[in-house]
């Protein structure tokens, strides 16, 4: 196992608490080059949600980063470590409610 491997992924937080999330990190997540993701942001189509958990929850948050039809999830530690993540390619149809 490589050190990188070894090492956990840590986000770190600005003067006002908000978590930085490097144009790099995010672009490698997607499979894209920077270039293209930070085009992307230039151009107003990436949106990002941050969700304080509550209850068992308490201490954590839930990180979503939306561009296109691909959403990068992540659960983040009190210390800013990045615990469970993942990378959605989600439908473009919205799915239909029951009857």
């Amino acid at each position: 196992m490589s050190a990188a491997a070894a090492d956990p992924l840590v986000l770190h937080r600005d003067e006002a608490g908000e978590f930085l999330l490097p144009a790099e990190l995010l672009a490698a997540r997607f499979g894209w080059p920077t270039q293209t993701l930070q085009d992307y942001m230039r151009r107003g189509l990436v949106a990002s949600r941050v969700e304080r958990g509550e209850g068992e929850d308490a201490g954590r948050w839930r990180l979503s980063v939306r561009c296109g039809n691909r959403r990068w999830q992540a659960v983040v530690e009190a210390d800013g470590t990045v615990g469970a993540q993942r990378v959605e390619v989600l439908s473009n149809t919205a799915p239909k409610p029951s009857r």
